[in-house]
């Protein structure tokens, strides 16, 4: 920005951003005197476009996802006659995020570094970290970590040319992305070393680990370097190495705290979640307690069943390695306690968990994960889409603070009827996947 000529500047400037890079356009252009207006999804948190406002720019939020907030930007650019600055994909800005490079091996003063591990969105904070650092000091690994529902970049460098996702997660907002930029995609083929996938519960162990080490709360994305960092050193057994994580940012809306708390015990592997098949007699119950034995139950849900001589128990335990836990499911199984694991099953933790007591057949009944939007008439444009054409048999919704809200629907769809509701979903625009083909489904609600 500050190489822009003054009648450019005297236009004004945009941007579209998810967070940090709304920051650098507001501040930058409240240095050079100019209007900047910031476009940002609807779904970003509430904490990130307030302290943009508080800068003087002028917050736009459009669409959910941070494509449609691109798309809006550049549209609007060329109507205004505005400067659109880039977030990742150009040589500048790729220049200016390398410069976290030089600090690094700035403060390091000489000691020796065997990784660092860049958060991944569009590619621009790691290309210019490479950039730097692979001119200086070829021999520290640069590593690349992304959310396991988010990861063009890793799915870039695996096929040779960029790849564009057809949806991307949105619990890691800040690197929501789902193509990542031609510059920056040339340079980390070339001096990147590879890319970590991380799931939500690791990301959610990674913030409790910082706040339990720093007393300091990392958002989402601030905390997956940290994840990957922390999978790639156990998966190598990597002991007495310098490593370095960059801790992207601190934007975390407080009502998300509730589902980080949640899923951070998992993601340590200090909790986990399971079902149990007891005979449906008096007696079973005691026997199933002795063997959990030593094992701390940290949630339990029964309901009793008269159609059927077996009864399905689904509750967590805490634990401290794994070998405990399959102790307890061996002792389990020897009991004739048929046991299952569904610790990594995030239909049974985000909904399933909380609907026991609910099983029964319902014909033709289809059952669908969506993403709501978190704003207003979110619902309605979703009943209009589908009722009263089809009748929804089941509905429970989970927030996630303002990143969208996890809803499972069960709708009766007639087999033949599938392809037009497919249809219908897909227009409708909100991320949703069919969970029919879910075990645990079966297991759970029937």
């Amino acid at each position: 920005m500050a190489k822009l000529p003054k009648e450019q500047l005297e236009r004004g400037v945009i941007c579209s951003s998810a967070g940090n890079h709304a920051q650098g356009v507001a501040l930058s252009a409240k240095k050079l005197g100019c209007d900047a207006v910031i476009v940002m999804p609807v779904t970003t948190p509430e904490i990130k476009w307030k302290s943009v406002e508080r800068l003087g720019a002028t917050v736009v939020l459009v669409g959910d996802s941070y494509d449609e907030a691109q798309a809006y930007a550049t549209m609007r650019a060329q109507k205004e006659s505005r400067t659109f600055i880039p977030p990742f994909d150009h040589p500048d800005v790729i220049i200016g995020q390398g410069t976290i490079g030089m600090e690094i091996v700035s403060q390091m003063k000489g000691r020796p570094l065997h990784a660092i591990f860049v958060p991944v969105g569009g590619g621009g904070l790691i290309a210019g970290i490479a950039a730097y650092v692979k001119r200086v000091k070829p021999e520290v690994k640069i590593i690349g970590v992304e959310p396991s529902d988010a990861n063009a970049m890793a799915l870039s460098l695996h096929h040779g040319q960029r790849i564009m996702l057809d949806k991307v997660g949105g619990f890691a907002d800040g690197v929501a992305v789902k193509v990542v930029g031609e510059e920056t995609f040339r340079l980390c083929k070339e001096l990147i070393d590879g890319v970590v996938l991380v799931n939500r519960d690791a990301i959610c162990a990674s913030i409790k680990n910082m706040f339990e080490e720093k007393r300091s709360i990392l958002e989402p994305a601030g905390a997956l370097a940290l994840a990957g960092a922390e999978a790639y050193c156990k998966y190598y057994g990597i002991k007495g190495e310098n490593v370095v994580v960059i801790t992207s940012g601190a934007n975390m809306n407080f009502d998300r705290l509730r589902l980080v708390t949640e899923l951070a015990e998992v993601g340590r592997q200090r909790e986990a979640v399971l079902a149990t098949f007891m005979p449906e007699e008096p007696g079973s119950f005691k026997k199933f307690a002795e063997m959990v034995g030593p094992m701390n139950i940290t949630e339990f849900k029964y309901r009793y069943n008269s159609t059927k001589q077996e009864a399905l128990v689904l509750y967590s335990v805490g634990l401290h390695t794994v070998t405990e836990l399959e102790a307890m499911k061996e002792r389990m199984e020897s009991a004739k306690l048929q046991t299952i694991n569904l610790t990594n099953n995030d239909l049974v933790k985000d909904h399933l968990r909380h609907l026991m007591g609910g099983r029964s057949n319902v014909q033709n009944e289809r059952l669908c994960r969506f993403v709501f939007p978190e704003r207003p008439g979110a619902l309605m444009k979703f009943l209009d889409a589908f009722s009263p054409r089809w009748n929804i048999s089941l509905f429970h919704y989970r927030g996630q603070g303002e990143t969208g809200a996890n809803v499972l629907v069960g709708i009766q769809i007639p087999l033949s009827q599938m392809d037009e509701f497919q249809e219908q979903a897909d227009n409708l625009g909100y991320l949703y996947a069919l969970e029919n083909i879910n075990q645990v489904y079966d297991l759970l609600m029937h």
